[in-house]
């Protein structure tokens, strides 16, 4: 359940064969820069342009002059970057994504056709094909207390890292206004609640209500 495997299909990334090294998800994280650095020498100049050092934007993409683009970034093709969204860096974006008005990106991957569209806040995560966020939702990626992130599961896996963010399998729909607390997995095709302060793991195929109500998808 908690593996890239059950949770993503890597036909939908330029990551494919980074992500094809590690077993879980979070495992990824620490060489997501280094990951761009490295596709970014092998895209296309048809296809891609560099408009600054380590920033690839694909030529049919859409940047709003507003918006924010750190290094290093991929943005792909067919994807619109809205009004005053910031990329602080380390992101690789995939082809028809939104990147919605004052959204943030830190250290993620997104996967083809993710939407982030309003309000957003996503680090140290990585998002699945046609991943969706409402309004609002944020990925919590740091411990009040600054301890490493521990996946909250049976039995609990250790991350051995201090910020995680959210883990979301394909075609995850994350409900308006929601917090995703460090070390969440949320597997393919779930629901969660608007509103909903999530924590640990939510099943494949499963309606995400409140803490004590996950339901499966009938």
């Amino acid at each position: 359940m908690y593996t890239i495997a059950n949770l993503y299909d890597l036909e939908h990334t330029q990551a494919k064969a980074y992500l094809a090294r590690f077993t879980y998800p979070w495992e990824a994280l620490k060489g997501i820069s280094a990951l761009i650095q490295e596709l970014g020498t092998t895209l296309s100049k048809d296809d891609f342009l560099e408009i600054a050092p380590q920033v690839w934007v694909h030529r049919t993409a859409k940047v709003a002059p507003t918006a924010y683009l750190g290094a290093p970034c991929i943005i792909g093709a067919n994807t619109e970057v809205r009004h005053c969204a910031f990329i602080r860096g380390s992101a690789l974006v995939g082809e028809g994504c939104v990147v919605g008005n004052s959204t943030e990106l830190k250290n993620v991957i997104l996967f083809d056709n993710v939407q982030v569209p309003h309000y957003n806040y996503v680090g140290d995560s990585i998002l699945g094909y046609k991943a969706h966020m409402g309004a609002g939702s944020i990925t919590s990626n740091v411990k009040s207390d600054k301890s490493l992130v521990t996946i909250h599961c049976d039995p609990e896996i250790p991350t051995g890292i201090k910020k995680v963010g959210a883990m979301l399998g394909d075609r995850v729909e994350v409900g308006c206004n929601s917090v995703l607390n460090p070390g969440t997995v949320i597997g393919r095709d779930s629901n969660v609640y608007p509103t909903s302060c999530v924590r640990g793991v939510v099943p494949a195929n499963s309606i995400y209500k409140k803490n004590d109500t996950i339901v499966a998808k009938r």
